[in-house]
């Protein structure tokens, strides 16, 4: 059994009756999976997890979920159904799992419920995909997301997203390309698409950083990530480009 299998597996067994369905969203589905991609799982469900539920998928996804050259990372979100349609934002999770959240699921701790803007990018991905692994097509239980909410979605994350910049700067990088292209066409590409769409319209000098990050994304892990001094010195004045077209394209959303 492979590790969709098992998550979907696990997903079913721990909600029962109360889930409605279970949908693959992310590059499995946009366009094929680059060797960190996370194996991406949005769950609907009738009602909120309780403690008991909400500890046996922690329990069953630290096992099955990994970030190594044979396990990938699996990022299982779970929405109520009655939370996010009808539409609202910012829209509100009740469980996520993902594996930067590993040290602290470790220790005994269980996601809640919250508000989670980046579902608006989850929820576009998987009406957009159409993958059910089990229920119905996704559209029959969810509200599709206005245009202008999905700007404030990818935007609202920046600032974190910039505290990165030093310790994940291949992550950082695409995901700056990612958003503008979002922004720019309304659609939610591969991270490798995403920088293609970028490459195409930066200035010269600011290319290689971004193709660069572009080429480990297709052939690495994280862990064999390697940036040189050169490269390392462009990164800052490429971001600041990005960052510049993204606040512009804000601004006429």
């Amino acid at each position: 059994m492979d590790q969709l299998e098992q998550a979907v597996g696990l997903v079913r067994d721990v909600m029962g009756p109360e889930l409605l369905g279970t949908y693959l969203h992310g590059s499995a589905v946009l366009g094929g999976l680059a060797p960190a991609s996370d194996l991406d799982v949005l769950a609907v469900t009738q009602q909120s997890l309780d403690e008991a539920k909400r500890q046996a998928l922690v329990e069953g996804l630290l096992e099955i979920s990994g970030l190594t050259p044979t396990v990938r990372p699996v990022e299982l979100t779970v929405v109520v159904q009655s939370e996010v349609c009808p539409w609202r934002f910012p829209p509100t999770a009740d469980f996520l799992y993902g594996e930067w959240l590993r040290e602290e699921f470790q220790t005994g701790a269980a996601p809640r419920p919250g508000p989670m803007p980046d579902l608006a990018l989850v929820l576009t991905a998987v009406l957009a995909g159409d993958r059910p692994l089990t229920g119905p097509p996704p559209a029959e239980l969810l509200a599709p997301v206005p245009h202008t909410d999905l700007v404030r979605a990818s935007v609202g994350g920046i600032p974190d997203l910039l505290d990165e910049l030093d310790d994940d700067t291949r992550n950082v990088l695409l995901t700056l390309a990612r958003i503008w292209t979002t922004l720019a066409t309304g659609e939610i590409r591969t991270k490798d698409a995403a920088a293609d769409w970028a490459m195409a319209r930066l200035l010269p000098e600011h290319r290689p950083v971004l193709e660069h990050a572009r080429n480990m994304y297709l052939t690495r892990h994280y862990q064999d990530e390697a940036w040189s001094k050169e490269l390392k010195a462009q990164v800052r004045p490429h971001v600041d480009d990005v960052l510049t077209r993204i606040d512009r394209l804000r601004q006429q959303a």
